[in-house]
Order: structure tokens, then C-alpha cells, then sequence
């Protein structure tokens, strides 16, 4: 009896599985990469100075006002999802180079909210760990007039998933992805530049499923200006302000991959562009940093359109050795 009962269990959990990826499927179903957009603005293609390791704590909202099919059109007016992320993160750049390039790595453990895993309009989980972001290899370069920057990063899947869920804290699957980008600067004193930073994510199968989330290209980045905010002798700056335009665009570029019996589900593909304004503020004296950028988005296929906040505090702890006279 017990083996009818697990068998009828497990026949049960495969229907559901089923009905719950065809649903998704003629719902215009798109599948959720694991780079969060907005996270990179004016600066973009510019490491931190050498010699530093910088603490910090994001807070990322996204606003869904809409959900936009396969022609740009709204299929859902209302959709009334806000998903949450917050964390503790640290950067570190050293002065040891590779290829004349400073090299740096960078990790962040987070908690997230409501995660969107694709355009389902069921994302419920309360703040929980999500998954983790680690970037083993950044490689920075600086000349006069222009930045770069290249980077290895991948997203483990740590956080709580379960193929059908509705409070799935992470997206089930192991991410790589790969990134260059360029400041370039207009000015001998570099206070006026303009950024883009490419990015290009591959996706693993999601956990005890064949569904495959597409390849995902990004592009992120911004016109800005720097300003040197005196100190009351007008003898030194106490502060450096940035602020400016910014945009981002991401485009699928590979089907998403969703095996139901023998047949495979391709989806169309999805795509959005934003554009907005960042502001950040260095104080010089304490060593600490805020910033705040909002994005508004246009152009979303396949996708929840809506509008991206996100909150940066930060520390930068000096490593520099002292040079004893």
C-alpha cells in the first residue's frame, strides 16, 4: 500500500509539474536570469582604486507596473509585484597585476523578497537568503583618458527552490557570467564621462528539472558628472559628488528551454531597456559612500515593465601599506 500511495504521490506532483509549465507557457512564459539590473551605473567600466577592500549593503526594489507579452502590449495592467533584495557585500582590489590590470573579487550574500522568477504573477516569499553572488576575477585597467574593466562572476544557487513554487527565494541554478566595460573621459581632470559595462550570462539547468533559462545579454551604464565639494578653507575637497543619466538594456538571446514529456517548449525571447538618474556622494573624511538610482523602463517583450530602485551604502577600508621614513 505504501509503494500505490508514493506512486499516486509522485504521479500527482508530475501532473502538477505539467499543468504548472503550461500555464506559464501560454502566459507568454519567460524565465528570470540572475542579473539584477540597475546594480551598475554611472562609472561603470571603472574599478575601485587599488590597495582597498569596500563593505557594503545594497537595497534593491523593483516596481512591476505591467506585464507586457509577445508585442510590446499589456497583458496585465496591474500586476502588483514589488520584489525586495537587501544583503552584505565586500570588494577587494589589490595592486597585484595580471596583464598590467589590478586584480580584484567581489562576494554578496543576500536576502530577497517576492523573487520574480519569470512573468508568473504568484511571487509571494517573505524575506529569505537568496542566491549567492561571487566574482573570483576582476581585472581593472587605468590610462588618461579612458577605464576598463573585465570580470568572471557566478550565481550559486543557495537559496530555497522547488520546481512549481510560488516562494522560491532563488532561481534554482548555476549561473556564469561574463562582463567588459569602459569609462572614457572627456576632460584632463576625467569629471565628465560616459560608461557601458556588456555582460553575458549562461544558465544551467534549474535544480531536478531539464528547464533551461536562455543565454541573457546586458548593457549598463551612464553619462555623468564628477564634482569636488570644498572644505570651508576652500584648501581641499571633503567630498566627490557624481551624478548624471543612466540606462540599461537586456535582451534574451537564446530560447528558454522547458521539456514537457518528449516535446520542448521554446518560448519567444524577452527583452527591456530603462533609462534614469544616479546620484552618489564620497565623504572623504569618514571613508564612506551613498548612492541612489532609479531607472523607469520602456520597450519590455516577454516581461514585467516597471520602474528599479536601488540603494548603495558603503565603507572603503585603505590597505595601502605605510612607507616608514
Amino acid at each position: 500500500m505504501k509503494t500505490e500511495y508514493n506512486t499516486t504521490k509522485q504521479t500527482i506532483k508530475s501532473i502538477t509539474t505539467v499543468l504548472f509549465l503550461f500555464l506559464s507557457f501560454f502566459s507568454n512564459a519567460q524565465l528570470k536570469g540572475g542579473h539584477i539590473l540597475g546594480a551598475m551605473g554611472l562609472q561603470s567600466g571603472t574599478q575601485a582604486p587599488e590597495n582597498t577592500l569596500s563593505v557594503y549593503v545594497p537595497g534593491y526594489l523593483y516596481d512591476a507596473c505591467s506585464l507586457r507579452n509577445a508585442s510590446g502590449d499589456e497583458a496585465n495592467a496591474n500586476p502588483e509585484i514589488t520584489m525586495f533584495l537587501t544583503g552584505a557585500g565586500a570588494s577587494y582590489v589589490s595592486e597585484f597585476k595580471i596583464l598590467g590590470a589590478n586584480y580584484g573579487a567581489t562576494v554578496l550574500l543576500a536576502f530577497a523578497s517576492n523573487t520574480i522568477q519569470g512573468n508568473s504573477l504568484d511571487a509571494t516569499n517573505s524575506l529569505a537568503f537568496t542566491d549567492m553572488f561571487i566574482q573570483p576575477v576582476q581585472l581593472g585597467w587605468h590610462s588618461k583618458r579612458a577605464d576598463f574593466v573585465f570580470s568572471y562572476s557566478l550565481y550559486l544557487p543557495t537559496g530555497k527552490f522547488t520546481a512549481g513554487a510560488s516562494d522560491n527565494a532563488g532561481l534554482g541554478m548555476f549561473m556564469n557570467e561574463f562582463s567588459a566595460g569602459t569609462t572614457l573621459f572627456f576632460n584632463d581632470k576625467k569629471t565628465f564621462h560616459f560608461s557601458a559595462l556588456a555582460s553575458y550570462e549562461i544558465n544551467g539547468k534549474k535544480k531536478d528539472t531539464d528547464i533551461k533559462t536562455g543565454d541573457i545579454f546586458s548593457l549598463e551604464g551612464g553619462l555623468g558628472k564628477t564634482f569636488y565639494l570644498m572644505n570651508g578653507e576652500k584648501t581641499a575637497p571633503k567630498g566627490i559628488l557624481n551624478a548624471g543619466v543612466i540606462y540599461y538594456l537586456q535582451a534574451k538571446l537564446s530560447t528558454d528551454k522547458i521539456p514537457v514529456g518528449n516535446t520542448v517548449l521554446e518560448p519567444a525571447k524577452d527583452r527591456i531597456a530603462g533609462i534614469g538618474a544616479e546620484v552618489n556622494y564620497f565623504h572623504i573624511g569618514s571613508r564612506t559612500s551613498a548612492g541612489l538610482r532609479w531607472v523607469s523602463e520602456f520597450q519590455g517583450l516577454n516581461r514585467f515593465q516597471g520602474n528599479t530602485f536601488f540603494l548603495t551604502l558603503a565603507h572603503v577600508f585603505s590597505l595601502a601599506r605605510v612607507i616608514e621614513e
